[in-house]
């Protein structure tokens, strides 16, 4: 089945624009909000991979840039606003609500898909829109920069980490007794910080998929 063609999208939020890519799949049951972190942006292929095979199961996903082309050029210098939670947690629930207002895909129920700092922005921001979010994902994350909200967060939340990557490994273990919501940790064997390993992102794209289709139920279902 051929991947539904992207639609580039601009969410003005306030002072600021963002660029996003939205595809929807037909018959589309959910829809997945990627947050990127550490310099990434939604060009990012370990993440487009990811989000190719959640399309594949009628999974719609919006990948967005979280900061603007000069934030990215300070952030190249600083390495400092990929640390900033605040600020990209803020803009996650703001393309939250332009997902909820967009008559496309107000049907559906949002998931959360976060890499590293951008799943600490994810944890904050399910936190702020608790009936919002249906269910979040982190890969190779950093949910221990979330820990003072993540016991407000509803949403069922799978955390995964590489089985070499050993200081995530645990700031994910302490991350997961903060949380409240139903919660799993998957550690993948063999895999890297970046699941650069052979068959590793693989295995990370199996689990977010099957995670997400099970928390991601229509409205009518649930």
């Amino acid at each position: 089945m051929s991947s539904p063609a992207e639609q580039i999208v601009h969410l003005n939020l306030g002072s600021v624009a963002l660029e996003g890519a939205l595809a929807i799949p037909a018959g589309a049951t959910g829809v997945v909000l990627f947050a990127h972190g550490s310099g990434s942006s939604r060009h990012s292929p370990r993440n487009r991979y990811v989000a190719e095979a959640l399309l594949e199961v009628g999974l719609a996903t919006l990948l967005i840039d979280l900061l603007t082309t000069a934030e990215e050029h300070e952030d190249d210098r600083t390495a400092r606003l990929r640390f900033d939670i605040k600020l990209l947690a803020g803009r996650v629930v703001a393309a939250t609500d332009w997902l909820r207002q967009n008559p496309v895909v107000t049907h559906l129920r949002i998931g959360y898909f976060g890499a590293s700092t951008g799943a600490a922005a994810a944890l904050v921001a399910a936190a702020e829109r608790p009936d919002e979010v249906g269910a979040v994902v982190s890969r190779g994350g950093r949910p221990d920069l979330a820990i003072p909200v993540l016991a407000r967060v509803k949403a069922p939340t799978l955390l995964m980490v590489g089985g070499r990557d050993l200081p995530v490994i645990e700031m994910n273990r302490v991350a997961l007794t903060h949380l409240r919501a139903e919660k799993r940790l998957d550690i993948v064997p063999g895999a890297t910080h970046l699941f650069e390993e052979p068959g590793t992102l693989e295995q990370v794209a199996r689990l977010a998929r099957e995670w997400l289709l099970t928390h991601l139920k229509p409205y009518t279902e649930r």
